[in-house]
C-alpha cells in the first residue's frame, strides 16, 4: 500500500475497516474540527496524542513521542484495530501532524496507514462528504508494544554519525532557518554543523500535493549522489521531519531515521555548535 492517497480514492473507498483522523493544528484547530470535518474523521491532538510534551525541551525536543502504551490508549478509543485502514489529513499538505500521525501508526506496527494528499483542501475540491460535531468510537482492543518499530536516532547518535561522516543528516525547515538568518519559533537561529538542508516543502508540487514517486526519487538520488547512504532527518521539533520521511518512503526509499528532538533539543543542549550561513 502506497502511503500516499489521493481524494478521489477516498472517496471510491467502501472498507468496513477504515478509520479517518483530523490532524489539523493550532489554537482553533479543534473548533475547525466540529465546525467541519471529514464526515467519519476523528480529532487527533498533536501535542496531546502525538507528543509527551516534557519539562526542558533541551531533553527531547518540543515535540517528543508519548509512550508507546498512552499512544496505544489513544489509538485504542479512535476505534483503530490491527486491521485498520487508516487514513490521516491536516490542512498543510502533510506538513502540520499528519505525516507525524502516519509515521507513529507505522512504527506502533499498523499496516494500512495512508496520507491524503493535499489534505482538506484537497477533499473540499473533490467533494468528500463532510460533517460537524463530535464523532463516536467503539473502543478496541489494541496489541500492546514494547518499542516503536520504526528507525529512531537520539542527539547523541547524531552527533557521533556526523563525526564518522557515517550518515547524511537532512534538516527539511526552510532554508532561511537553516541559514539563522531569522528563528521564529526556537530560542537560537542556525542548525547543526554537518546537516544538509532539503526544504519538506520541495516534496510538493505547486497544487500542494506531493510530486510524483518517480520525480521525488530522481530528485532525492541527485540530492544524495556520494553522500553517506544512512539518513537521519529531522526538523524543528520532529513533526515536519516525518513529511520529508514519508516522501521518501512514497519514492521508494527505505524509512530513515527519525531524529525526534531536532533543533528544538540541539539548540537548547548546552556545549553543542550551532553554523549559520550568513
Amino acid at each position: 500500500m502506497l502511503p500516499i492517497i489521493s481524494s478521489q480514492q477516498l472517496k471510491n473507498l467502501t472498507s468496513e475497516n477504515l478509520i479517518i483522523l483530523d490532524a489539523r493544528v493550532g489554537k482553533d484547530a479543534r473548533q475547525k474540527y466540529l465546525d467541519k470535518h471529514i464526515k467519519g474523521a476523528g480529532f487527533i491532538d498533536l501535542d496531546k496524542d502525538l507528543a509527551e510534551t516534557g519539562k526542558d525541551a533541551a531533553f527531547g525536543g518540543r515535540h517528543p513521542l508519548p509512550t508507546i502504551d498512552k499512544f496505544g490508549e489513544t489509538i485504542s478509543h479512535l476505534g483503530i484495530s490491527e486491521d485498520a485502514h487508516i487514513v490521516i489529513y491536516d490542512d498543510k499538505n502533510g506538513a502540520n501532524a499528519a505525516a507525524r500521525a502516519w509515521w507513529m501508526l507505522k512504527s506502533f506496527g499498523l499496516k494500512n496507514v495512508q496520507v491524503l494528499d493535499g489534505g482538506f483542501q484537497e477533499a473540499e475540491k473533490n467533494d468528500l462528504e463532510f460533517s460537524s460535531g463530535e464523532e463516536t468510537f467503539k473502543k478496541t482492543e489494541i496489541n500492546n508494544r514494547k518499542e516503536w518499530l520504526l528507525p529512531i536516532s537520539e542527539l547523541e547518535d547524531v552527533e557521533n554519525e556526523l563525526v564518522n561522516n557515517s550518515a547524511t543528516v537532512i534538516d527539511v525547515r526552510d532554508s532561511y532557518r537553516f541559514k539563522g538568518e531569522s528563528e521564529p519559533i526556537d530560542l537560537v537561529a542556525g542548525h547543526i554543523p554537518g546537516a544538509i538542508n532539503i526544504p519538506f516543502s520541495e516534496n510538493l508540487d505547486e497544487y500542494g500535493c506531493f510530486h510524483k514517486p518517480e520525480i521525488l526519487r530522481e530528485k532525492y538520488l541527485k540530492l544524495l549522489e556520494n553522500k553517506p547512504e544512512k539518513l537521519i532527518i529531522h526538523c524543528g521539533s520532529g513533526v515536519t521531519a516525518c513529511h520529508t520521511i514519508l516522501a521518501l518512503n512514497y519514492a521508494g526509499f527505505a524509512i530513515p531515521d527519525l531524529y525526534v528532538g531536532s533543533w528544538s533539543e540541539w539548540s537548547r543542549r548546552e556545549g553543542k555548535e550551532v553554523a549559520k550561513e550568513i
